[in-house]
């Protein structure tokens, strides 16, 4: 007999081993029917496989993500299987599903563009019409080695060399079409009806520039029309609100090429910058943080105590003083440990809170940066709470709450993630399972839904990872909370307990924003720059209808100044319909029109980018009103 364990935790008996096709079958009808894939002890496995006697399984229909993904990998298969009508001679190297569709990357004499994607479309749904079986076979290496240096396919040759020894290589056919590929796969083409071929572009074998550029053509696949047609809303509106663009278009910031990576921000960009900054300061006041500056350049010896120089220096720049070694911090960590440690602390001092806005320099591949998403410095708003082990649970939930707070002011949804030990790690199993476990119980306590990421934590502790949703569906990896018991032990991080010992104290890493940079820019998408009126660079532009208006316009703006209003005067000799475009090209929050009548009558004409045209108001009534919305922070 061969029993398998369902995700409910019950058992299921099977004479023999039946594939894992048939084994949902005689789970149930429904299962059977609707199940694309599986997991087998935690590995997505092809329901061709057969069942492992003690396996842990796991189905997946078109609803989970791994169908989804399931899809997609076969959808790069009958891509392939068109070019390969279409284009015969191509030589076909890796065909990946990835996170928002799949590509193939391709060895052609022809250069493919745009112009051939609907043939290359009309051949897919030819293929996809005749539901094409798609069946595996396992080979001998050899005779693997065989069929595709026959074939002429260079790339799945070196492929299949540089595969162990010892690992089993499988091949799937669809018709006149043979791949080497691991799996998974849908049973047959006939559910890849929904798809679109979106760009092509340039890649190197290997993603080494040493190697051969070979031509990537990327694509997406959903099972249904109306996902696919979202998802092509969503990919244009998202172009529409590229913070690159936006940045250049609102004079937020700007890239150089004397700087490659390394972000300028402008005066109306650190307006923005700088209100961020503001907000959480209150957050840090209100949950009991001190403020700190730390040195941008420290020792070789800190790095190298701190375990950076063994597990991150291919990350970091360096420079040389006295002729001594140094490097550009890439994390602000060591530096809150060297304060921490300028006094002896008591149990009395501690939880002791400790926030830091602090410029890192990581290195980053000139190929890989991307805008304010990837650069090569950036500001974290960095904290460090310096606890006893008692501590740490409530800790963990304190820091929740004010994530909390700080997402949703910017009416932002998020999840959150456990990420666990990677394999670069240090420390010991004991302490690394005394920090995970204090996660897990602070985030299960505060009843905040959690997945479990395996491998993803820092190479010296667990952490939580959030995860925040803007206003077009997409997920941007912000906050983290890391526990560390790894850094306390390398720096004799200690305090005085009350029984008058010296004892071991716990860091935690918490950094809410994660990087301002990144923030800020995942910001401007969000809210396609038009920023709520609290931390817009510029809250009302005051429009004189003529030059002989400007005057009125001018003591309107010193009114409103004295407030602490962010105003701008249009001073430009233009017709009144260009200067309210110029306005709403600007995106900003109000716009004040005063001509001939409402000087007369010591008023002003109100515009609001939310609600249109808001008629004539006195300008303290409005001032009121405008300080209101402010100081509530309205989204």
């Amino acid at each position: 007999m061969i029993t398998i364990r369902l995700k409910d935790g019950k058992e299921k008996e099977f004479e023999s081993a039946v594939s894992l096709a048939d084994a949902a079958k005689a789970i149930s009808n429904s299962l059977g029917k609707n199940a694309l894939v599986a997991k087998v002890n935690g590995e997505l496995t092809d329901l061709r496989d057969p069942i492992v006697d003690g396996a842990e399984v796991e189905f997946f229909t078109k609803e989970d993500p791994e169908g989804l993904f399931t899809l997609r990998h076969t959808a790069s298969h009958v891509m392939a299987q068109a070019i390969q009508h279409l284009f015969p001679g191509v030589k076909f190297a890796i065909g990946p599903a990835i996170d928002d569709g799949f590509y193939y990357d391709l060895d052609s004499d022809h250069v493919f563009s745009q112009e051939d994607f609907a043939a290359i479309e009309k051949e897919m749904s030819k293929i996809a019409k005749e539901n094409i079986p798609l069946v595996k076979k396992v080979l001998p290496r050899d005779e693997a080695l065989q069929y595709f240096k026959d074939k002429g396919q260079d790339y799945k040759v070196i492929l299949i060399e540089d595969l162990p020894e010892e690992e089993t290589i499988s091949l799937y056919e669809q018709g006149d079409f043979t791949d080497l590929c691991a799996g998974p796969h849908l049973k047959s083409t006939g559910k890849v009806k929904t798809f679109k071929l979106m760009t092509v572009a340039g890649a190197y074998w290997r993603g080494d520039s040493k190697n051969k550029m070979l031509q990537r053509i990327y694509a997406t696949a959903f099972f249904s029309k109306e996902d696919l047609d979202h998802y092509l809303f969503v990919r244009a509106e998202a172009e529409k609100r590229d913070h690159r663009k936006l940045g250049k278009q609102l004079d937020l910031f700007s890239f150089h090429e004397e700087g490659p990576g390394f972000p300028f921000f402008h005066p109306k960009g650190m307006i923005l910058r700088n209100k961020l900054m503001d907000y959480e300061r209150e957050l840090f006041k209100e949950f009991g943080y001190v403020e700190i500056m730390t040195p941008v350049i420290l020792s070789k010896k800190l790095w190298l105590q701190s375990g950076h120089w063994d597990h991150y220096k291919e990350n970091m720049y360096f420079t040389q003083i006295d002729d001594e070694d140094y490097a550009i911090k890439p994390m602000n960590c060591p530096g809150g440990i060297l304060f921490f440690k300028t006094q002896q602390r008591s149990y009395r001092d501690l939880p002791m809170r400790v926030g830091e806005f602090g410029l890192v320099h990581r290195h980053e591949l000139k190929g890989a940066l991307h805008g304010l998403f990837r650069v090569r410095c950036f500001t974290q708003d960095d904290a460090h709470i310096f606890m006893t082990q008692e501590q740490m649970k409530d800790e963990v939930i304190k820091c929740m709450a004010m994530y909390q707070k700080m997402y949703g002011v910017f009416g932002l949804e998020y999840h959150v993630e456990l990420s666990t030990r990677p394999e670069n790690s240090m420390g010991s199993d004991e302490l690394w399972e005394i920090s995970t476990n204090a996660l897990r119980e602070a985030i299960e306590t505060a009843g905040v839904p959690y997945q479990i990421n395996e491998g993803d934590g820092a190479f010296y502790g667990p952490k939580l990872d959030f995860h925040v949703q803007d206003s077009l569906g997409r997920t941007w990896q912000c906050g983290t909370i890391q526990m560390d018991m790894q850094l306390p032990e390398r720096f004799d991080v200690n305090y005085i307990g009350e029984d008058g010992e010296k004892h071991r104290a716990v860091m935690l890493h918490r950094a809410g924003y994660g990087s301002l940079e990144r923030f800020i820019g995942i910001l401007i998408e969000h809210y396609a720059g038009a920023f709520p009126t609290w931390i817009a660079p510029v809250q009302a532009k005051i429009i004189p209808v003529t030059d002989k208006n400007l005057e009125y316009a001018k003591s309107v703006a010193a009114a409103m100044s004295e407030s602490d209003i962010r105003v701008e005067v249009e001073e430009a000799n233009e017709t009144l319909g260009y200067k309210i475009r110029k306005a709403q090209m600007e995106k900003v929050p109000y716009m004040i029109i005063v001509g001939d009548q409402e000087m007369k009558s010591h008023t002003i004409s109100v515009r609001s980018r939310k609600n249109g045209d808001l008629g004539s108001q006195s300008l303290p009534m409005f001032v009121a009103n405008l300080i209101r919305e402010i100081k509530e922070r309205e989204n």
